[in-house]
């Protein structure tokens, strides 16, 4: 069906198909109660009217991000007030663009390339998430430049992404460490066997190009960071990083510790077992990347699903972090059709499932805490399913081999 259609015309449909649920988020918010609006949008935009006024962003109360979020979207009260609607709508065709460049490096056909832009193009979770005013597909939009880069061999620039990446969002860290061993002793292998300028010290382990990566990285994530504290001060430090390190939220979400941390608030019992619940996620994350790093786009899908599978809290936005890297696997899945609707199916069930207690707790004020925190059991298994499938049916693929990006793979290694 794709083959008719051109990225031209996809990029099109989703443009005007984003433009239309902006509008029609517009007349919504005016009419009913239930605003399309994401809340955080009107959070990030009252931050930008206190840098409008020469205040500080964090004078708005739950404003938890880096000042620089705030700063770009002033023009919701220089312009119009879905500027940063328009904004986030941009960067999310951009990511789609992003999908389509990556599989072209690879080799991977026309009609697989749009279907897999397709999966995030045209999919209506994504679509809303940006028209509603969400950031994501800002973070989205660097976490895939710098996967681009990085097969391109463009370290320094790669480094730079990386650490701004980083800094609006401390979660892409996690990348960090397949990265570096992406990476290896062949990436700067050219045509002939010559090598550019390949040293090595410390066993094999700090290469050159390593090294570039990590000082840019670390040098632009220290300096946006110390541009925001000589900014905003330790708010920016609190709220922008440690409130996520120490972060309880007890309010219902799809974190199967939601429930344990909801009822163990007021004891002291509350900061040590939030803190432990990043150990199965830093266990897990470390294995992946040693185990998949030389197929680093599914390396970083393997390790997203599993952080947001795996976190203390979770929402609808936090499935845009894998949802961007779906794409990039999807011609390299040996899943059938059948299987592929199924574990959809289920994915989107366990969802509905929680959202109807969730929707009774929330605007009706029953008790529902019991249920939603055994619907958010049942997604959490959900999703463990669905990624052992995945790996399962992946035809493991090493993007670099001898310097060169390799073509699409069709045998499992």
């Amino acid at each position: 069906m794709l083959s008719c259609v051109s990225l031209r015309a996809l990029l099109f449909i989703s443009t005007l198909v984003r433009v239309l649920l902006i509008a029609y988020g517009e007349w919504q918010d005016r009419h009913f109660t239930v605003q399309f609006t994401d809340i955080d949008y009107h959070v990030f935009s009252d931050a930008a009217l206190h840098i409008t006024r020469g205040e500080s962003p964090y004078d708005r109360p739950t404003y938890r991000y880096t000042p620089l979020l705030a700063l770009i979207l002033t023009p919701n009260h220089y312009l119009f007030f879905s500027f940063g609607k328009f904004l986030f709508v941009i960067f999310d065709l951009l990511t789609g663009w992003l999908i389509y460049t990556l599989l072209s490096l690879r080799h991977v056909s026309e009609s697989l390339k749009l279907l897999s832009c397709a999966c995030w193009l045209l999919n209506p979770l994504t679509a809303t998430v940006s028209s509603r005013g969400n950031a994501e597909s800002l973070l989205s939009f660097l976490v895939l430049s710098c996967l681009y880069l990085l097969v391109c061999r463009h370290t320094i620039s790669a480094g730079v992404l990386f650490g701004l990446a980083v800094h609006m969002k401390i979660f892409p860290i996690m990348y960090s460490l397949p990265m570096f061993l992406f990476i290896d002793e062949h990436y700067t292998v050219k045509v002939g066997g010559v090598t550019d300028g390949k040293r090595v010290w410390l066993m094999g382990l700090l290469t050159r190009e390593r090294l570039k990566f990590t000082v840019v990285s670390a040098a632009t994530f220290a300096l946006t960071t110390l541009l925001c504290f000589m900014w905003c001060g330790m708010d920016f430090i609190h709220e922008g990083y440690l409130y996520h390190i120490t972060r309880r939220d007890t309010r219902h979400n799809f974190s199967v510790w939601f429930y344990m941390l909801y009822l163990i608030q007021d004891s002291w019992l509350s900061l040590p077992v939030g803190l432990l619940a990043f150990i199965p996620q830093a266990l897990l994350l470390i294995a992946s990347a040693l185990w998949l790093y030389r197929d680093l786009p599914f390396c970083c899908f393997v390790q997203t699903f599993v952080f947001v599978t795996f976190n203390k809290v979770c929402t609808s936005q936090y499935f845009l972090w894998y949802l961007c890297l779906l794409p990039l696997i999807v011609p390299f899945s040996r899943l059938r059709l059948c299987s592929v609707v199924v574990m959809t199916t289920m994915w989107f069930l366990g969802q509905a499932l929680w959202l109807v207690p969730a929707y009774y707790l929330e605007f009706q004020g029953y008790n529902t805490f019991t249920r939603i925190w055994t619907a958010g059991i049942a997604l959490f298994v959900i999703n463990v399913f669905i990624i052992v499938r995945i790996i399962q049916h992946h035809s493991f693929c090493p993007t670099l081999r001898n310097g060169h990006v390799t073509k699409l793979c069709l045998k499992t290694s």
